[in-house]
């Protein structure tokens, strides 16, 4: 059956959650004159962050642990990693940076091309996310490319994250799509590939770290204009 519907992942995928973080993260530590208090360097910090952010949503991901712990304990990890025990500042820094990351709106090279470029082509875009559904929503309106998409999952409304078959479900039942004329594109290579494969479902693999994952038959692009090649 031919492909209808495009379903797609949102963090790192369209919206460049790494480079909006980051230069959220260097605002709040300059602000906060991290480095002259503590004589913590930036990119050293930034990248205990990354490390860590990274492993806690795998955690959420995986159902280990819940939102409110990876709020409570990605700046404040990072900080003891320093050794700085504080608690406010860690949540001071949280709270923060979830209002303030929305002042930046970068999207990934290519986002808004390869979106023109699929709509001129009559596909239905969707997105699924893992992301919280208060900012999901927000983080597509405020970078200008909502207005793309038929339906916004996120993985709160349903009450499971990617991998997990429901997810998926819930989001081609809203879609009004079968799995049979869908495909995803996601940058997660569990939550997305791994995701739609067991679901049942056609999948582009973005490989944007690169990953190199060898798997016959596996779509993969290294850069969003690659789309071309396959829609």
């Amino acid at each position: 059956m031919k492909i209808q519907h495009i379903f797609f992942d949102l963090d790192n995928t369209l919206w460049d959650h790494r480079r909006n973080a980051y230069l959220t993260i260097k605002e709040l530590f300059e602000k906060e004159k991290i480095h002259l208090k503590y004589n913590i360097d930036f990119n050293e910090f930034h990248s205990a962050y990354h490390e860590i952010n990274e492993k806690l949503w795998e955690d959420i991901r995986d159902g280990i642990i819940d939102k409110e712990y990876l709020r409570k304990h990605r700046f404040y990890d990072t900080f003891r990693r320093f050794d700085v025990d504080d608690e406010a500042l860690s949540m001071y820094f949280e709270e923060h940076f979830l209002d303030k990351i929305l002042n930046h709106n970068e999207l990934v090279e290519g986002a808004e091309y390869v979106l023109e470029y699929l709509k001129a082509k009559n596909y239905t875009l969707h997105i699924i996310s893992n992301g919280f559904k208060e900012v999901t929503e927000r983080k597509c309106i405020l970078s200008g490319i909502d207005t793309y998409f038929r339906t916004i999952t996120s993985a709160d409304t349903v009450g499971v994250r990617k991998p997990r078959p429901e997810i998926f479900e819930y989001s081609l039942n809203l879609a009004g799509a079968e799995k049979e004329n869908s495909i995803l594109i996601g940058d997660d290579w569990i939550a997305d590939v791994i995701g739609a494969q067991r679901f049942g479902m056609d999948v582009i693999f973005f490989d944007v770290l690169n990953e190199n994952r060898e798997e016959e038959e596996l779509k993969v692009i290294k850069h969003l204009l690659q789309i071309e090649e396959y829609l």
